[in-house]
């Protein structure tokens, strides 16, 4: 049985408090992990989360400040301790290169696994093209160069049991059909329906731009920042982040099943503000305010 769900290892920003570590986010899709902007004590989180270094495929990172990266020396490092079978590639903004390089090589270490490096830079590129999903960056807007990430589910198809009994199709010709497209006249389009693939976006630090809408249209699952609340907006676009009614808004108009909030800032005591904030701008949907070490399913679908 597959497996798609959200794993929260932090969600603080700028500085970790009592309750919220530094930022980091695991997406298991069919037994394929992306972690996501591992902040400065990502190893443990990932440790009282369950999640092993043998489960991480990729590891994306959306710029580098430290709260989403200062991690990535120890994961990096646990990969190789791990002996992970796999290879592990790796996304980031190709103009924080020098960063990463830094935090890989961090200090001495022995390298045993194959860590592929393949940046992002211009306004975005697909970085992943194959038949389990499609993963693209978009940049955003920010003090420096950030890049927010979406997957996409190649669209199937679903078979309709009424219409196959209709046209006598059944047992092995279901299957043939599937294959083939057509059995004894009767084409696939005839007894089935178009199935579409599920769609999970990532944004953090960024103001409102053209990115931020593109990556959350039709999502079933939007993970996104929500650093200030809504009286904070002017603090929120100096310093390049939403605000919870923000996220709300564009959660509502891309058509958004489940928005979870994350990286709330310490000046707020109060994570259900984030919530009721969210609403008011408009959305209605499943709604998520992340709290550390939880696991959210991504929507079934419709």
């Amino acid at each position: 049985m597959s497996v798609r769900e959200l794993v929260v290892l932090g969600t603080a920003s700028q500085v970790p408090t009592r309750h919220r570590n530094h930022n980091g986010y695991v997406l298991l899709w069919d037994g394929e992990g992306l972690l996501f902007d591992p902040g400065e004590g990502t190893q443990r989180q990932m440790l009282r989360a369950g999640v092993a270094a043998h489960d991480l495929n990729r590891i994306c990172v959306t710029h580098f400040h430290g709260d989403h990266s200062l991690g990535l020396a120890g994961v990096i490092q646990r990969i190789n301790l791990d002996r992970v079978p796999h290879p592990v590639t790796a996304h980031f903004p190709a103009s924080g290169r020098r960063f990463f390089d830094r935090l890989r090589y961090a200090t001495a270490y022995r390298e045993t696994v194959q860590l592929t490096e393949e940046p992002v830079s211009g306004k975005g590129a697909v970085l992943v093209e194959g038949p389990r999903f499609r993963l693209e960056a978009r940049k955003l807007s920010h003090p420096v160069d950030a890049y927010g990430y979406r997957i996409i589910e190649p669209d199937g198809r679903r078979m309709l049991p009424e219409k196959l009994a209709a046209h006598g199709i059944s047992g092995p010709d279901v299957g043939r059909l599937q294959r083939e497209g057509a059995v004894g006249g009767v084409t696939l389009d005839e007894v089935s329906e178009v199935r579409r693939g599920q769609r999970f976006a990532f944004v953090m630090d960024t103001r409102l731009c053209e990115g931020v809408h593109a990556l959350a249209e039709g999502c079933d699952m939007l993970v996104i920042e929500s650093t200030f609340l809504d009286e904070d907006e002017a603090l929120a676009t100096e310093h390049g982040h939403l605000t919870a009614g923000q996220a709300g808004r564009v959660a509502a108009e891309a058509g958004v099943r489940h928005l979870v909030l994350t990286h709330f800032s310490q000046r707020y005591d109060d994570p259900a503000v984030f919530e009721r904030q969210a609403r008011a701008a408009g959305f209605d949907g499943e709604l998520t305010v992340a709290r550390d070490l939880m696991r959210v399913p991504v929507p079934k679908r419709r």
